[in-house]
């Protein structure tokens, strides 16, 4: 009773592929849907990492009042303190205010007169004075996010990302009941909407409010937009739109938030000018079309085969009289009734094993992935250059996943990638502090490595589970993956204790992680599983074989079925 429902599955994609084959792949039609989706996705790659600048911490000590003291006293009154073994004026506290005052109105001088570290000390109870060498202000000096509220500065960027965790998972759920375009644009709504009045929040409480809303949009539109392609697109067109195409402009939005920081020193209006860009695409309702595949689900016919005439028109091309036989309709509409939990993640103990496996590797993934992004700013005397190039690396690290997913064993390249990417973070700590273009270097080395496994993980997910299991597969291990994207904040703040230790952190996870992929299934070169039952006979280790003509049939087929899952390295 199983198998029949799946085979007419396996058959929907490749029917519908068939059907509209008269369109081409690359014709007006086409072009257009990609390069609009493609377009809508940019401003999710300034979204995500909008919190780089915003919660930075400028140079920072207490407020002195205007008070009368003289010119020494003055200028000594915030106390020295080592930090990683440099003298650093205090950031939280100075030498007791009524105190000074007597001693420079009775006229001694101090360090010879009187010993400062005899000195009562006090925290900063007149507020901060911050720098504006860098920053004009962030939601740290306009919030205070320091000293006692430390803890905020991350908090704040947990919240965005639980946003994100909450909005990708309803969102689907949404996009399943409602349609993909609908989702898309009120996603693009929130993102928009909620970036701009985020302008007027007058305390952090209500700025962390909107930026959970915010969150709720921002990813989701990627992955609205994501799917809506791969529904649309046909073959290897396909192929490149879920791959480099939503990938590589996702890194074009990255690329241009140092350059907007830079020219916007204040929080305030980096914020406006990043919030308006999303008002150029909501004209784009009435060229970007609903998915036909959707539409088909819902027994929506006269609608589907509406816009596949309009893509046929658009391509200049003759549209058969019956576009979509009733037959195709019946089996589109078909769905397996067997439904699956995660529990049937956990019941078989391979199953289990490869479940827990993959769900430690993304969680190593992602949380190394957001701790190196947003540890950028650190690396250098200049913030929006070593954001810039932590933006940068990802292009190569996506020709890099593509590459390796045409010509590589998944397997070999998981390990591989998480060694050459937790290797260097050991090394960062041997690195002289002088030498910090090196510590740069073998960061983004890192970061490189890790946003190319990243990008391998979901179509290894889609390769690796039967049909029944591929969904629920891919969205378990997903929230596990934006549970690090959580916690990456914190993990930065372990430099509190000791300087190197989220470096190696990152570097031990990820050594432990390849370990563990060690005991993964090997898939490539080999036909997708349908069953369960396919799925225990998968091997751990690979072992180069040469598929079957048959498999190699069977593989193609159904490799249409997943296509869209090749890369997905944002949805975290």
């Amino acid at each position: 009773m199983e198998e029949p429902c799946k085979e007419k599955n396996s058959l929907t994609m490749t029917n519908y592929d068939d059907t509209v084959a008269f369109l081409g792949q690359w014709g007006r039609f086409q072009r257009v849907v990609f390069f609009l989706l493609c377009a809508s996705i940019v401003p999710n790659g300034f979204g995500a990492f909008t919190l780089v600048f915003l919660t930075d911490t400028p140079t920072h000590h207490c407020m002195v009042p205007d008070v009368n003291l003289t010119k020494d006293w003055r200028e000594t009154i915030i106390p020295t303190e080592v930090v990683n073994g440099k003298q650093e004026l205090s950031s939280c506290s100075r030498f007791r205010l009524d105190v000074v005052r007597n001693l420079s109105a009775r006229g001694f001088v101090p360090g010879r007169d009187v010993n400062l570290t005899d000195l009562e000390q006090e925290a900063c109870v007149d507020g901060w004075s911050y720098s504006t060498d860098v920053y004009q202000s962030t939601i740290v000096s306009e919030f205070d996010l320091v000293c006692s509220d430390q803890w905020k500065q991350p908090f704040t960027s947990t919240v965005f990302f639980l946003g994100v965790l909450v909005g990708s998972f309803c969102s689907g759920q949404l996009s399943d009941r409602f349609g993909r375009k609908p989702v898309l644009f009120a996603t693009m709504a929130v993102q928009t909407v909620f970036t701009f009045v985020q302008i007027f929040t007058a305390s952090w409480t209500t700025f962390i409010i909107i930026l959970f809303i915010n969150g709720l949009g921002q990813i989701s539109n990627y992955i609205a937009a994501l799917v809506l392609g791969a529904e649309i697109l046909t073959g290897s067109v396909r192929v490149l739109y879920s791959s480099m195409g939503t990938c590589l402009s996702f890194a074009v939005g990255y690329m241009m938030l140092p350059l907007f920081a830079y020219f916007l020193r204040d929080w305030r209006s980096l914020m406006l000018a990043l919030s308006l860009p999303g008002l150029a695409y909501f004209p784009l309702w009435w060229f970007i079309p609903e998915s036909p595949r959707w539409l088909l689900s819902k027994g929506r016919v006269t609608e589907a085969e509406a816009i596949v005439r309009k893509a046929a028109k658009w391509n200049k091309v003759q549209a058969p009289a019956v576009i979509f036989r009733d037959d195709e309709v019946n089996e589109t509409k078909t769905r397996s009734k067997e439904h699956h939990s995660v529990l049937d993640l956990l019941r078989k103990s391979n199953i289990r094993t490869t479940t827990l496996i993959l769900c430690l590797v993304s969680f190593t993934m992602t949380t190394a992935y957001f701790g190196l992004s947003f540890n950028a700013t650190q690396l250098h005397a200049n913030p929006y250059i070593s954001c810039f190039i932590s933006a940068a690396v990802e292009v190569p690290a996506y020709i890099s996943s593509w590459l390796a997913l045409r010509y590589l064993p998944r397997q070999l390249s998981i390990i591989g990638t998480l060694l050459f990417g937790g290797l260097p973070l050991f090394l960062v700590q041997l690195v002289p502090q002088n030498l910090s273009n090196l510590t740069l270097a073998l960061e983004m080395l890192g970061k490189y490595a890790i946003t190319t496994g990243t990008a391998l993980m979901f179509a290894y997910t889609a390769e690796i589970y039967p049909t029944v299991l591929r969904n629920t597969a891919t969205g378990t291990w997903t929230t596990v993956s934006r549970l690090g994207s959580c916690i990456a904040p914190f993990l930065l703040k372990l430099r509190i204790y000791l300087e190197y230790l989220p470096y190696i952190t990152l570097g031990t996870l990820a050594v432990v992680s390849a370990f563990a992929a060690l005991f993964l299934p090997e898939s490539f070169g080999r036909p997708l599983p349908e069953t369960i039952q396919q799925m225990h006979k998968r091997k751990r280790h690979f072992h180069p074989k040469r598929p079957t003509s048959e498999e190699q049939g069977t593989r193609q087929k159904q490799g249409k079925r997943t296509e869209f899952l090749s890369k997905d390295p944002h949805w975290r």
